[in-house]
């Protein structure tokens, strides 16, 4: 199954975006959601601070692939879906 990780933070209205819009794929695809405060670790600070929302996408047998940053890119996410 796929996995996603969505590296957020809890007032960032980005990231609520970025989240509803991905849900609105369950319909046509399985996969799973985790969200993770960058804020609750100084490393995810340093790596996406500026960056929130960032969207991983990970299949299995595939390593984690950052899939898109700030908004929720539909062509990024249906070329990892295809791929």
């Amino acid at each position: 199954m796929i996995a996603f990780t969505l590296y957020s933070r809890s007032y960032c209205h980005l990231c609520d975006d970025m989240l509803e819009q991905l849900r609105a794929y369950t319909a046509d695809c399985q996969f799973s959601v985790e969200v993770i405060d960058v804020d609750t670790d100084a490393e995810l600070v340093h790596l996406y601070d500026e960056l929130v929302p960032v969207l991983i996408g990970k299949k299995p047998g595939h390593p984690p692939e950052e899939i898109c940053h700030y908004f929720l890119d539909q062509n990024a996410l249906k070329a990892f879906f295809q791929a």
